[in-house]
């Protein structure tokens, strides 16, 4: 992808190479700056896509918080990277900024091997507090680094999982200096913009104020009046006053962390101000600042969930440049919301769940249908498994429609309040396998891994749309926890709508057969057609293959197994997945228990972390797309020629 040729060349940020750059402007241009960011991203983004709505959302804060703090050494702790594309194009990547979320470009998230600047990885909601209080409390007690400044920069949506309210709990009850922002970009401001609360916000933040505050905190403090429950107490009082004179309560208030706002997130030299009065004060703080998602260009601003990630845009005009085509197979997860709606009408019993994901998952469909039947628990991945059990365990059937990487969170939850229990849910596992352009923290490797080891547990991967239905046809009748795992992005057969029937738990099926076979494929999931495709490309050089499409990883099916073992010399297992724990590797110990005597190769992603870029080319990378196994193939048949 190159630089977008047609992109305005900004006066301001053509200057700025690194943090200590804008600290070099006058308050006054950094309106400017701004304005020129949020053209930047626009010409950008249009083509190369990318999170937009929360990054142009962000910029005025971004700039503010870099301007009074002396970043990098200051440290900013980003709560998952939509809102910090600001952040990267202005801490040296503004030149590679074109290449975001490709192969060898920059990440879409931040990322601490990428620059010193991104201070820790960012891309699951909810573990900015966590990981900032824990640098600012390791600072205190670093000489040298005592007076280092951390900053915690938390979305509203991430601030209600579980981990913001952990880490909030010991903000309050350790020693720190932790500033936290919070970015609330679904709030109105318009009732706190009246005098009196402008008075109280400039007094609170005023540097004056706060110098007379800790002046007469410390008089009280060595007269005995002033102890710590005291002062905990002061500050709830003290927040429960600001609550009520702005017409808001928060959760700060019970907590013991000074609570500062709300204020409009888009006044940059206002954010600078109060920056400044609050970077030294001790003790932990909140700043409750307020955005737009998609500020600065109006169909964000009046659409921010379809704007979040729009893909490639006409820049003038807003128009999305999406295929058309009503011959193109449906997403994976369009299925999954389809059919569920199908069965909650056949079942009454059926409910859906879903973690701030509705549309992502498609859960949308059911929760437009049914709302009553369908429930969005915002970002707390491991309580929508938990109450999932509940609803199992009162005779529901819940569908859990979580993405692979996101469902590492609830994996306590699984075994704990699912498994031992064995209640029927069905964990339905979106973004299975590489996803692409999100990258390491977005990629749903690891699911068949640590769920094949939980007794109970039954693991499926369909391969086409009408596996995908008959599976979860196929749960309502189950008295056990079952997980469907599908991939991300367009399914197989743009006729998906066929009749569900139940398909046998631990039966597979023989794909494609070829006269003389001396080598099977084992699949699973989707890479079946990549096998398929392979072996028809082999079949023209003379070299038979069978190819088998399992669909169940647990149970596997033990009579394919035994033909297996008894009919070829050499296998071949396919997954989009992680090797270590994953289907290959059981398929060879399955395979090794009935013969010693067979060569199991397996392909799929081998120990290590994969980066940013096309399914295509990361498939390639890690060896298990057409091309991968058919050099699989070839070795083995060369093996075969030599015996």
């Amino acid at each position: 992808m190159e630089p977008n040729i047609d992109a305005p060349t900004p006066p301001l940020l053509s200057k700025v190479n690194s943090p200590a750059d804008i600290r070099k402007l006058s308050e006054d241009q950094l309106p400017q700056l701004c304005q020129e960011i949020r053209e930047f991203l626009i010409a950008n983004l249009s083509v190369n896509p990318g999170h937009f709505a929360s990054s142009m959302g962000a910029v005025d804060l971004i700039v503010a918080l870099h301007y009074v703090y002396n970043t990098p050494d200051d440290r900013l702790v980003w709560d998952v990277g939509h809102q910090a594309y600001a952040h990267k194009i202005l801490t040296g990547r503004k030149d590679v900024f074109h290449k975001q979320r490709t192969l060898n470009g920059i990440s879409g998230f931040p990322n601490p091997l990428e620059s010193p600047s991104d201070t820790f990885i960012a891309g699951h909601a909810g573990n900015s507090i966590s990981a900032a209080l824990g640098m600012a409390i390791a600072d205190k007690s670093t000489p040298g680094q005592e007076d280092r400044k951390t900053v915690a920069v938390i979305g509203d949506a991430s601030i209600s999982g579980g981990l913001a309210f952990e880490g909030l709990n010991n903000v309050s009850n350790n020693p720190n200096d932790l500033l936290i922002v919070l970015n609330d970009n679904d709030m109105s401001i318009d009732n706190n913009v009246g005098a009196l609360h402008r008075y109280l916000s400039d007094l609170t933040t005023s540097a004056g104020y706060n110098r007379w505050r800790n002046k007469m905190a410390g008089y009280f403090r060595k007269k005995g009046i002033l102890t710590e429950n005291r002062k905990r107490a002061l500050i709830r009082f003290g927040n429960s006053v600001k609550s009520l004179v702005s017409k808001k309560q928060n959760i700060f208030e019970g907590l013991n962390i000074r609570y500062f706002g709300p204020f409009d997130g888009h006044d940059v030299v206002k954010l600078v101000k109060i920056f400044k009065e609050i970077k030294d004060m001790t003790g932990p703080r909140l700043i409750h600042v307020c955005t737009v998602k998609g500020k600065g260009y109006q169909p964000a601003e009046e659409n921010p969930t379809v704007w979040h990630a729009p893909g490639k845009f006409d820049a003038k005009t807003g128009e999305r440049l999406t295929s058309k085509s009503v011959s193109q197979p449906l997403p994976w997860q369009e299925v999954f919301g389809r059919t569920l709606v199908e069965l909650a009408k056949e079942d009454e019993s059926v409910v859906g769940i879903t973690a701030a994901m509705p549309t992502g998952t498609s859960m949308s469909h059911l929760l437009h249908e049914m709302p009553h039947r369908a429930f969005d628990v915002g970002i707390s991945e491991g309580h929508a498994v938990t109450f999932a059990g509940g609803l199992a365990a009162a005779g529901k059937k819940p569908f859990v429609a979580i993405y692979s990487s996101f469902l590492q969170r609830a994996y306590d939850n699984i075994i704990h309040d699912v498994a031992i229990q064995g209640l029927p849910v069905t964990i339905c596992i979106d973004r299975a396998g590489i996803v692409g352009e999100d990258g390491v923290t977005h990629h749903g490797l690891f699911d068949l891994a640590y769920l094949n080891c939980i007794p109970g547990m039954k693991i499926a991967s369909p391969a086409d749309e009408e596996t995908l239905r008959n599976l979860m046809h196929t749960a309502l009748s189950l008295k056990s926890p079952l997980a469907i795992r599908y991939p991300r992005g367009k399914a197989i057969n743009p006729d998906w709508h066929s009749p569900m029937k139940d398909i046998i738990p631990g039966n597979g099926r023989l794909a494609r057969g070829k006269k003389n076979a001396k080598i099977a494929i084992l699949t699973i999931g989707p890479v079946l057609h990549d096998a398929i495709a392979a072996s028809e490309e082999l079949q023209k050089e003379g070299i038979a293959v069978d190819v088998y499409d399992m669909i169940w990883m647990k149970p596997l099916d033990g009579k394919i197994l035994h033909d297996v073992a008894s009919k070829y010399k050499h296998v071949i297992t396919v997954e989009d997945g992680s090797l270590i724990g994953g289907f290959g590797s059981v398929v060879k110990d399955a395979l090794t228990t009935v013969t010693r005597d067979i060569n199991v190769i397996s392909l799929g992603v081998y120990d290590k972390w994969v980066n940013q870029g096309s399914v295509e080319q990361l498939k390639h990378l890690c060896g298990y797309d057409r091309e991968g196994i058919i050099n699989a193939v070839r070795n083995c048949f060369t093996k075969i020629k030599s015996e």
